[in-house]
């Protein structure tokens, strides 16, 4: 096993157990979590840039008004779809936010039609068409619509669409996207502590070693992730991106004891069908390009 493979197996196991650290943060709501988590996160980047002295090259590649639009754009998605993930996890709906980033590869599938114009080739349909299946089934099953998974997925998917228009690599992109964030949350949760209201500092000393470690957690899975994609191929990246929602939704099942009935099977299993679809669909592609190109 390769290092850059060791590298992406870290990321994804990282966030694999992440149902397990924010369902131990029950005690703080998720807006106050996630606010510490953007905080923390700039913090800890923010050495790292000046032990690397790097500032100068963040700086020279933020190439204008356009650029930090797109980054605003993309900061303010991915701190939507940490609140619904963080909300999901602490509300007990874990196998729900697991569904989430199981049908986030389609919607953004989808996502390419409807926004850049993509042309979908069949199997590529026909994945979609089961995803949307399976969707549908589950939401009779439930009784309601899985809105948390389609939020998760949608934010995600949007935040991915954002990103595809920048050149900054994932350690300087989330070094922008919080460093944007940073004001406006630090001043949240300053306001919260003047008011009583914060649970930093007022809260068992779990949680607040916790929240300070909500920047190392986001960070440290990002940059293996970083790592990873410049040594190992985007078809080995595709396949381990669901070792992350498969042991999230393991947790939810086996360790959180959240129903999942044989109904609720049935509608995850038509999911998974139509994720090795694309998987498959993605791989054929892959290698007639290769033989082209050869």
């Amino acid at each position: 096993m390769n290092k850059g493979t060791l590298y992406a197996l870290g990321a994804y196991v990282i966030w694999g157990f992440f149902p397990i650290y924010f369902t131990l943060l029950h005690e703080a709501p998720a807006i106050q979590v996630v606010s510490h988590r953007i905080v923390w996160s700039f913090l800890l980047l923010a050495i790292l840039l000046s032990a690397r002295k790097e500032w100068k090259t963040l700086r020279a590649a933020i190439t204008g008004p356009r650029m930090l639009a797109i980054f605003m754009v993309s900061s303010m998605l991915l701190a939507m779809n940490w609140l619904i993930y963080i909300y999901g996890v602490q509300a007990g709906y874990i196998v729900e936010t697991s569904l989430g980033y199981f049908i986030n590869p389609l919607v953004s599938v989808l996502l390419g039609v409807v926004i850049l114009r993509e042309r979908l080739r069949p199997l590529q349909w026909a994945a979609v068409g089961l995803a949307a299946l399976g969707v549908l089934y589950l939401t009779i099953n439930y009784g309601y619509i899985p809105w948390i998974a389609l939020l998760l997925a949608l934010t995600f998917g949007l935040y991915g669409l954002a990103k595809k228009t920048s050149p900054l690599g994932s350690f300087y992109g989330l070094s922008l996207e919080t460093g944007l964030l940073f004001i406006p949350c630090l001043g949240y949760l300053l306001f919260l502590q003047s008011q009583g209201m914060g649970v930093f500092g007022h809260s068992s000393p779990l949680t607040n070693i916790l929240l300070v470690f909500t920047g190392p957690v986001t960070a440290v899975p990002l940059l293996l992730f970083g790592a990873a994609a410049r040594k190992i191929s985007l078809t080995m990246l595709g396949l381990m991106q669901y070792i992350a929602p498969t042991m999230q939704f393991l947790i939810g099942v086996l360790l959180y004891h959240e129903p999942f009935t044989m109904a609720n099977l049935v509608g995850f299993c038509i999911i998974w069908v139509a994720l090795v679809v694309l998987w498959v669909e993605g791989y054929r592609q892959y290698r007639r390009v290769r033989a082209v190109t050869a």
